[in-house]
């Protein structure tokens, strides 16, 4: 029993005015004058702090003891029960020789001198209020204002409020003054109740809370002097923001409690100003008060196994009608919301709760719904899940029964859900891919128990995933008619030039240039046996700027792996003829080069292409690439023989070509010179098909120049087919 009454919570006060949990133990006085909690799991020491006879403690809620012991360094014990809570604060009380029935010890702010002398002057008399009546309101008003600046004084307005039953008296008041259309009145209180919640007293706030005053109080906060017209907050309350319970709440404390939290929060952030117009402590009671709220709310949720249970069955019954599903998975989205508030501690047994009662099943089945409410709060949820812990859905993912048809699969519901968002700005699909992304992503599957996870599940994802994430893609990326009659002029390949549809494959491009860059092997066999960089090159010729920079970029980032593998495919299939290609387009208009030496391709490129690139004069690029490749040509020449009985790897080749390449003091022809200070510069503007951009490790490349900064006439001859503008 006694371990019972002393369990606690310890939190403190971050810079961020958010209380964070520190563990929980149980609490004893160790001596007379300290506090020591010591930690129910480990038996480590979560607390030892020293009973300062001028620190101010505070009790709050009936089972919450808050502090100061520096400046800037809060601590809150939150007891299981109120006898534990009461035990502790008898402990206190004695220790400064205070009357436990105080709910604070101490003045707990800094006065000055005059105050300090006015409040001895003062302590020895009661505060004297006025009697509640229209007449004495303006009276009222000026003595709440007044306190304000004094925490004794302050101390000493809520007692005489709550010892005389005031505040219920001043909204019986309140309501008579709104029957009888009293303007001048309603105003007075409106500003009185205001000073109320800014005296930062928790018994106060227990009393303007409570069911049958906080509706008032809300009324109240209506009038607002400043404003010609009364707010309508309590007909918000009242009708459009109705509590409808989807499952039997039995429990009455716990309704209660719901109902408070939610009216309370709505005070705090809708009706009182922004927490900068008031000083930082003024409502830091009040912050608390809802804190510890929730925190209650939660772990009661938890503890109710068949109120869980019961909601769970009804989400996956097939029975359920779409109404009823639609208000329960608006429930657990409203849960998980509520669960972020709090702390890591208590955020983690929250969701594990919700994952061995079978969340991700159950979202599996609503996600597939047509009902558009349902599926967004379905993906609200799943987002809370994975960045709770991307293991756990992986984990289940990988368990799912290998369906005939994949696309009922949960991820590629998932993906389903990312390619059919109906938001013309896709803000749906961004927030699905980030998580995609979250769970593809390796540097999560870093632990020496996560290998196998890491092989396994990125091999799952390619067998059964991968062809529903790139659909869009091939679809709207179509080859050239073949049978075409020779002669006839070739057709750009399929773009899209619809916006959305950019939008996502922009998206999905984004998605595959990080796989290039951290799943090496299985997107590598992708690639290659789809040929997918021929299809995305395609998106090149979108007028969409950010398109074709996505193309680019995927492409950059392949070429920048140095994987000879990849440079083979490239070379093979000619794959810089589209890039080529585009670069004449832009004509001669001005492009920032910027490369890598990466010799197969360079190679490749010379071969191919010299002939076209030479009309590109106004850079030394491509005459400085021209130079690099018969440098290397003369250098094969003179040591073939050598060179192959090395017996070195292709990689240890290339490494040692372009090292002594680098040091090679002989080569001083101008193109190198040119070709070196070149590639310092990072000035200038750049067509985006330009191939060496996508060698390039750092960025800062694309753009064009502004139509005004070129002539026309230059445009209109050697560029007649616009291209897009582009932005790193």
């Amino acid at each position: 029993m006694s371990d019972t009454r002393r369990r606690v919570k310890v939190y403190t006060l971050n810079e961020e005015r958010q209380w964070e949990d520190r563990g929980t133990g149980h609490v004893c006085c160790s001596e007379p004058d300290s506090l020591t909690v010591t930690g129910e799991a480990d038996g480590s020491l979560l607390l030892e702090s020293k009973i300062n006879p001028d620190t101010a403690y505070q009790k709050q809620q009936d089972t919450l003891i808050v502090w100061s012991e520096a400046e800037n360094y809060d601590l809150a014990l939150s007891f299981q029960e109120k006898a534990g809570c009461d035990e502790i604060w008898e402990k206190i009380c004695q220790v400064q020789g205070k009357d436990p029935s105080v709910e604070i010890t101490q003045d707990p702010g800094d006065e000055s001198e005059e105050e300090r002398l006015e409040d001895m002057l003062e302590s020895g008399h009661p505060l004297e209020l006025p009697p509640c009546e229209p007449g004495c309101l303006e009276e009222l008003e000026e003595l709440v204002m007044s306190v304000l600046p004094s925490p004794v004084r302050r101390e000493k307005l809520a007692l005489a409020l709550l010892s005389s039953g005031y505040i219920r008296k001043l909204l019986q008041l309140f309501r008579a003054s709104e029957e009888e259309g009293d303007r001048r009145g309603l105003q007075q209180l409106h500003q009185i109740v205001r000073g109320l919640l800014l005296l930062n007293k928790a018994t106060l706030l227990e009393v303007m809370f409570s069911d049958d005053c906080i509706m008032d109080v809300v009324g109240c906060l209506e009038y607002e002097p400043a404003l010609l017209q009364p707010k309508s907050h309590r007909q918000f309350l009242t009708e459009t923001a109705r509590f409808r319970e989807v499952i039997p709440i039995r429990d009455s404390e716990l309704r209660q409690k719901i109902h408070q939290t939610y009216r309370v929060q709505y005070i705090q952030d809708i009706i009182l100003p922004t927490h900068s117009v008031l000083e930082d402590n003024f409502l830091s009671t009040l912050s608390s008060f809802i804190f510890f709220n929730k925190v209650e709310i939660v772990s009661m949720l938890q503890e109710d196994e068949k109120f869980l249970t019961e909601v769970f069955a009804q989400l996956t019954d097939e029975a359920t009608e779409d109404s009823k599903r639609r208000e329960l998975v608006n429930f657990f989205k409203e849960f998980c919301a509520f669960s972020q508030t709090l702390q890591p501690q208590n955020r983690d047994a929250f969701f594990k709760t919700l994952a061995n009662l079978g969340i991700l099943p159950a979202l599996e089945i609503v996600m597939g719904m047509e009902d558009e409410q349902v599926k967004s709060a379905a993906m609200d949820i799943f987002s809370y899940l994975v960045e709770f812990s991307p293991s756990v859905v992986r984990e289940f993912i990988m368990q799912e029964p290998q369906q005939a048809d994949d696309d009922v699969l949960l991820i590629n519901v998932v993906i389903k859900q990312m390619i059919c968002d109906s938001d013309p700005e896709l803000g749906g699909a961004v927030q699905l891919m980030g998580l995609l992304r979250t769970l593809m992503d390796p540097e999560n599957m870093l632990a020496p128990a996560s290998k196998a996870e890491k092989s396994e599940f990125l091999s799952f994802f390619y067998k059964y995933c991968m062809h529903v994430l790139t659909a869009p893609l091939l679809a709207n990326t179509g080859e050239e008619d073949p049978d075409l009659m020779e002669g006839a002029a070739k057709p750009n390949p399929v773009c899209p030039d619809n916006f959305q549809t950019a939008q996502l494959l922009a998206l999905i491009l984004e998605l595959l240039t990080f796989c290039v860059e951290h799943h090496t092997y299985h997107i590598k066999s992708y690639i290659m046996t789809r040929d997918l960089l021929r299809r995305v090159l395609t998106l090149m010729n979108s007028r969409h700027s950010f398109l074709a920079l996505c193309a680019l970029r995927f492409m950059r980032r392949i070429i920048g792996l140095k994987d000879e593998y990849y440079n083979r495919y490239i070379v093979k299939g000619n794959l810089f003829e589209p890039v080529i290609n585009a670069l004449l387009d832009n004509g001669t208009r001005y492009n920032l080069v910027v490369s890598e030496d990466i010799r197969s391709l360079i190679a490749h490129i010379v071969d191919n292409f010299s002939t076209a690139l030479e009309s590109i004069e106004y850079v030394q690029t491509f005459k400085g690439l021209k130079g690099r490749y018969e440098q290397e040509k003369q250098r094969q020449s003179r040591g073939f023989s050598r060179y192959r009985r090395d017996g070195r790897s292709f990689q240890e080749d290339e490494d040692t070509w372009l090292n002594e390449d680098e040091e090679d003091e002989g080569v001083t022809d101008k193109s190198k010179s040119d070709y070196g200070t070149f590639m310092e510069s990072e000035k200038g503007t750049c067509a985006l098909i330009i191939l060496f951009v996508l060698c390039a490790p750092q960025t800062g490349l694309v753009d064009y120049p502004d139509d005004e900064d070129e002539e026309e006439s230059a445009d209109e001859e050697q560029s007649p087919r616009k291209r897009p503008r582009l932005g790193s």
